[in-house]
């Protein structure tokens, strides 16, 4: 891919990724945000947070089937703008429905199973978040930065199990996700268990020369 189409795919997903934003800022703007909008705007942050965070997760697995390997170079763009959002998502709880009341907001994080687990998310992606650069990669070494951001599917199972938690019933689509997620997660460990065998055959069949 040239540098003008990586240019142009990027500012096609910068653009995309912040529409969400314009669509809350647009329903903010026409009172459309439903009988109760800190929970409309704290849910929808936190919907857009998850998708986001599968897309990034997906893009291995795209490689790992159809041999695709150009949407790798999004993933670092697709996971700081799921951090970004994650944030803006915290940032409603802290500011509008608890105010810096911190005594409850622990108490909260403490009796709640949902924002404990969410908590925790958020946690782990600040590490990825600030890894992100090259210059870090760099520092941390390639092998010792992709230890540090299998996080990511950690990650992944703690927001899935927030978004579960804190359904109500009759809901579907949390389960969705969490499918989406499972079969991202199995396509990833059918193909470390793959490389794994695949290297281990290798090791084998450079050692009977040897022994002959």
């Amino acid at each position: 891919m040239s540098r003008r189409a990586r240019i142009l795919l990027k500012s096609v997903v910068w653009i995309l990724c912040l529409l969400p934003l314009v669509v809350l800022g647009y329903r903010a703007a026409t009172g459309d945000l439903g009988a109760n909008p800190i929970s409309f705007v704290t849910n929808w942050l936190g919907q857009w947070t998850f998708r986001l965070l599968l897309l990034t997760v997906a893009l291995t697995p795209i490689r790992v089937l159809f041999g695709i390997s150009w949407p790798i170079s999004l993933r670092r763009l697709l996971g700081l703008f799921a951090f970004s959002y994650a944030c803006l998502h915290f940032s409603i709880w802290i500011l509008v429905d608890h105010f810096f009341n911190w005594d409850q907001m622990i108490a909260d994080i403490v009796k709640r199973r949902y924002i404990t687990v969410g908590m925790l998310a958020l946690t782990l992606l600040v590490p990825l978040a600030v890894t992100s650069t090259n210059a870090m990669v760099r520092r941390l070494g390639g092998a010792a930065w992709r230890r540090l951001h299998r996080l990511v599917y950690v990650v992944g199972v703690l927001a899935a199990l927030h978004f579960l938690w804190l359904a109500k019933k009759g809901r579907i689509d949390p389960y969705v996700y969490a499918a989406i997620l499972s079969l991202l997660l199995g396509i990833r460990l059918w193909d470390a268990v793959r490389r794994a065998l695949r290297k281990r055959r290798h090791e084998q069949a450079a050692k009977e020369p040897a022994l002959a």
